[in-house]
């Protein structure tokens, strides 16, 4: 695997948290990176005065390059905060980490966009892969921005669409690219007054209902990061019709988005005990506000965790703790397919369910999870299937 990142006299060493999963094919930098670099260190480049601001870094290295500047830099990804961390240790530079476990110095980092610096000098931009959120952090950006902000992002050629052009350009202002080069391309764009004090406010997150398994009708907020926001997934849809927990039970909702699984549980079993698990902040929101929008009398049996898989509720001891895993494992992190998070999932699975636990995993047939299953856990039991997707179940021993 590539880990130097050598550029402009420098060398780095940047890897994808965590590092002992990182594809030999893949690294943590890209050419969108190197444009933004050449960019701003360019002898006809003023840079600007004030904050610098760095969104959607997916692994840390535009933190990492610019942490001189003391940027303050947004990520989604608890597992984009992790490589951060990483990453700037890795190179020497001294790092603080705030009581939410976000590094808070030299680099300011956060996944709230409440939090957003007033009049930043600098706003660097990767385009995000979900354009709601591009679409969400403009919205919130347009009160924070003045005409004399500088806004440059990057992204791969073929992720500058004229969609995300005309988001910068409904939210902040007047907006053009730079030539392709390396496969990718800059964006400018110049805030203008006018245009964001007429650019009206931000439609996330989005709202729908959906029935649980009991028949009750759930409300379900979903913010803009949110995987499936407009209705329940195929494969979430297939498991809320086959799931079964118990007033006794302690259920983790592992990658839960909305909550919709774990939602279910507390419509099945208004004793359970909750976890709800995933990487990105706005699904731990969402699940949140939709379990105080549904069930508001059992918060106080709900734990929201932002985590990689279970390592966080692992590293705190808590092993051979839970009754029920539910699973709808991704397939992907950001751009790359990948079947590492999902194996991981399974791993940590086995380890924080007790003896007789089971973890139940929803997943499209051809992946052929239940090889990886039955490997790890010694078995593995069809609950049901459909054309395209099974729901595996697999006991601890």
């Amino acid at each position: 695997m590539n880990t130097c990142f050598s550029y402009q006299d420098r060398q780095l060493t940047l890897i994808r948290y965590p590092a002992k999963h990182q594809h030999k094919s893949l690294q943590a930098w890209d050419s969108a990176d190197e444009l933004i670099i050449d960019h701003l260190s360019s002898p006809n480049h003023v840079l600007s005065e004030g904050q610098c601001s760095i969104f959607n870094d997916d692994f840390g290295a535009l933190g990492t390059w610019f942490a001189d500047r003391q940027p303050y830099w947004y990520s989604d990804s608890w597992i984009a905060h992790c490589s951060l961390a990483a990453n700037l240790e890795a190179n020497n530079i001294a790092v603080s980490i705030g009581p939410l476990g976000q590094v808070c110095a030299p680099v300011t980092a956060s996944g709230d966009l409440t939090s957003l610096p007033e009049a930043p000098g600098l706003v660097i931009f990767k385009i995000p892969r979900t354009l709601a959120l591009l679409e969400e952090q403009l919205a919130q950006l347009r009160h924070r921005v003045t005409p004399s902000t500088q806004v440059v992002a990057a992204a791969k050629t073929k992720a500058v669409t004229r969609t995300v052009l005309a988001l910068f350009e409904k939210y902040l202002g007047p907006t053009t690219t730079s030539l392709a080069q390396k496969k990718s391309r800059l964006i400018f764009c110049t805030p203008a007054q006018t245009v964001m004090d007429n650019a009206g406010s931000s439609p996330y997150p989005t709202v729908w209902r959906q029935r649980a398994s009991t028949g009750i009708d759930l409300q379900i907020a979903n913010h803009a990061n949110v995987f499936s926001r407009g209705s329940v997934d195929i494969g979430a849809r297939l498991l809320l019709e086959h799931m079964h927990v118990t007033n006794q039970e302690q259920v983790i909702d592992l990658g839960c988005g909305n909550g919709v699984l774990g939602l279910n549980a507390l419509a099945m079993a208004p004793h359970s005990q909750v976890t709800f698990v995933d990487e990105s902040f706005m699904a731990l929101q969402s699940a949140r506000e939709n379990v105080l929008d549904n069930f508001p009398d059992a918060l106080n049996q709900c734990r929201f965790i932002a985590s990689n898989c279970l390592e966080s509720l692992l590293a705190q001891g808590q092993q051979a703790s839970q009754d029920k895993v539910l699973c709808n494992p991704p397939f992907h992190q950001q751009n790359a397919v990948t079947d590492h998070i999902a194996w991981q999932m399974f791993h940590d699975s086995r380890d924080i369910l007790r003896r007789g636990g089971h973890l139940i995993v929803v997943a499209n047939r051809h992946l052929g999870y239940h090889v990886q299953l039955k490997r790890l856990f010694g078995g593995v039991k069809v609950l049901a299937s459909n054309r395209k997707f099974v729901i595996l179940s697999a006991a601890k021993r």
